[in-house]
């Protein structure tokens, strides 16, 4: 599959979404990029939003395994998982697998489970697979996780540890739509009853399990020369030397970058990556994985400020 046909398929997509979704270009695009460089994906906005329906819509333009957990304080970890039961007709246990056995998983309100919970998808998100007493199960390969919280709430959440932050290739902020936008959102859904389904809105696959293998064994093809890799490892290490930041990025950050990056560029039909690849991406890769000084807090500063900053500051390769 050349660059050409990824673009095709990835302008296919968008369409099939925007049978449901009003705007929010910007946030299908990052889920494309997401999908086609194995990343996972948090979506941070208000209620309202089409969070969930774009999630949903996603899926179904691709034909994936679609599975939605809704994350609750008493929820557990075996509700996540699955467990082993045992069968007494059999005498033997039986596996009951828990909905993150899906390809692309729906976590709702992610931050509203405690830590304990949320670590069920630890190593599912890194590694794509499941262990339960002691057997690793595998996950599908295309497994995606589009996980979502409400920045306005602080009662009765839990913010997300560190490193299941930065699991996440992607903190994507979904804000309001502008008033055209909105306009045509109530004139498309102020006569129904409740949320619509992908189905009963016309959104068909576009693709299936060997066009989407094609599509990620060709991103990951596309070329990236030495100096836009020197450019990607001085960005992030530049958000460890920053004096408004306590924690900078980790070499993880580095890899995802990257790996976006090329994504990016397969998207826009290039079989290679430029340096705006890395900075029109940059920004949603480090935002959740930075943590502001005492004094930058004071100063009201922005971590999107301070990563705009530091891509100003670091040299790009020409």
């Amino acid at each position: 599959m050349t660059p050409d046909d990824i673009r095709t398929l990835a302008d296919a997509i968008r369409g099939e979404v925007a049978k449901a979704i009003v705007g929010q270009d910007a946030v299908v695009d990052h889920l494309l990029i997401a999908l086609f460089s194995g990343g996972h994906v948090l979506l941070e906005g208000p209620p309202g939003t089409a969070k969930t329906l774009l999630a949903q819509c996603f899926a179904a333009s691709l034909g994936l395994d679609f599975g939605r957990i809704q994350f609750t304080p008493d929820l557990l970890p075996g509700d996540i998982l699955g467990s082993n039961l045992f069968n007494f007709q059999t005498s033997q246990f039986t596996l009951t697998r828990g909905p993150i056995f899906r390809e692309l998983l729906l976590a709702d309100e992610i931050n509203r489970t405690p830590p304990k919970t949320q670590a069920a998808l630890l190593e599912a998100m890194q590694e794509r697979r499941v262990t339960l007493d002691g057997e690793a199960h595998r996950l599908s390969d295309r497994f995606t996780v589009i996980a979502t919280q409400n920045p306005i709430e602080s009662q009765g959440v839990y913010p997300l540890p560190e490193a299941q932050l930065d699991r996440f290739l992607f903190k994507v902020l979904v804000d309001y739509p502008d008033a055209a936008e909105e306009k045509r959102i109530v004139t498309r859904y102020a006569q129904g009853r409740g949320s619509p389904r992908p189905a009963e809105l016309g959104i068909a696959p576009v693709a299936d399990a060997a066009t989407l293998g094609a599509a990620i064994a060709a991103t990951g093809a596309v070329t990236m020369a030495d100096s836009i890799v020197d450019y990607v490892v001085r960005l992030v290490r530049a958000t460890r030397e920053s004096g408004d930041l306590v924690s900078g990025a980790s070499p993880r950050a580095a890899v995802l970058l990257a790996g976006a990056a090329r994504a990016r560029a397969a998207l826009d039909g290039r079989d290679y990556v430029v340096p705006d690849d890395v900075k029109a991406l940059a920004t949603a890769v480090l935002r959740h994985r930075l943590l502001l000084s005492p004094a930058a807090e004071i100063e009201g500063r922005a971590i999107e400020a301070i990563v705009a900053d530091l891509i100003t500051r670091t040299e790009a390769p020409r």
